[in-house]
């Protein structure tokens, strides 16, 4: 009889932010619980180490130079990817919302992220059932 392993690997979230400061806490935040994570400054960026099946989640803003976050989702939507994305964003504008929705958003959070909500999501996009406690989101986020 034979038995199939598989080899996991912790999940690898993409964080595309033009705010340095920001980008920097949301990957300081992912350390902390064990997620590998890899920051970029604008979609540009991202889009040149991209490979599907690279990165398991994408966690980006909406407003940037160049290519916008929507833009983005919208490109990676084209390409066929299936990677959960999570918008966090000040637009709390309807059409907005509504654009990240059509192009597949995960979910679009309002700045400031309350990091509870952030980690409920990150867990469901993901697939997880069990994460570290969320206090260690909130932590970080109120530096």
């Amino acid at each position: 009889m034979s038995e199939s392993f598989r080899v996991s690997r912790a999940p690898i979230v993409a964080i595309v932010d033009d705010d340095e400061a920001v980008r920097d806490a949301l990957c300081d935040l992912l350390v902390v619980l064990d997620f590998p994570c890899r920051a970029f400054p604008g979609a540009e960026e991202f889009m040149t180490e991209f490979i599907p099946g690279k990165f398991d989640c994408l966690i980006t803003d909406v407003t940037m130079p160049g290519r916008s976050g929507l833009e983005l989702c919208q490109h990676l939507s084209k390409l066929g990817s299936s990677m959960p994305v999570i918008f966090i964003t000040a637009d709390a504008s309807p059409s907005t919302r509504l654009r990240a929705a059509s192009c597949g958003a995960h979910a679009y959070l309002m700045k400031p992220v309350d990091g509870d909500e952030l980690l409920g999501h990150l867990q469901s996009a993901l697939g997880l059932r069990v994460l570290p406690d969320a206090r260690t989101w909130r932590d970080h986020l109120d530096d």
